[in-house]
């Protein structure tokens, strides 16, 4: 496996546990601020529109960027962003703002990450080395389900989104190998 895979394995795995830490009580911290049912699908909703309109714009533009790697971090520094807003919300009008933070950090690493995975897939393994990001993607967000729940209900929110913050802060750190680990040809 290329360094380049490891590596954005490594940054991924690190930013999926932050993200999933909160996905089972998402609903919970939404009613904790005042909102509702009808508040947490709005903020889902907010996320995955701008991510997805963007992403469709971006993605296009992406194609004709000769660093890709730095999009990569730039999407991981939106998350660390993101990661820190969720400490200072207090309404679900502060929730929409977040999540549209999320949507654009989505919209600038997804493509751009999913161009640099598969650029460094070994030839013969293009099927097994996407299925490990697959099955690494549900391990960890499984065990970032039970994690965040019982940290949360041990801690409270707050530490929770510290926790949240510092993982995806470490996984920011791991992508700037992809800039700045590079061979020189």
């Amino acid at each position: 496996m290329q360094r380049e895979l490891k590596v954005l394995l490594l940054a991924s795995s690190l930013s999926m546990l932050a993200a999933g830490l909160l996905g089972p009580i998402y609903a919970i911290f939404v009613e904790e601020i005042g909102g509702g049912i009808l508040d947490a699908g709005a903020s889902y909703a907010i996320f995955s529109i701008a991510a997805g309109l963007l992403i469709f714009f971006v993605s296009r533009w992406e194609d004709h960027v000769k660093h890709q790697e730095k999009l990569v971090v730039l999407g991981y520094a939106f998350g660390v962003l993101g990661f820190l807003g969720y400490l200072m919300v207090r309404s679900p009008l502060d929730l929409f703002a977040v999540q549209v933070v999320f949507g654009v950090g989505a919209a600038v690493g997804t493509p751009a990450y999913d161009g640099l995975y598969s650029r460094h897939l070994d030839k013969g393994k293009f099927v097994s080395e996407w299925g490990l990001w697959e099955s690494m993607a549900y391990i960890i967000t499984g065990i970032s389900a039970a994690i965040g729940s019982l940290a949360a209900s041990l801690y409270g929110f707050k530490f929770l989104f510290t926790t949240m913050l510092l993982l995806s802060l470490v996984g920011l750190l791991v992508s700037f190998f992809l800039v700045f680990g590079k061979k020189n040809p």
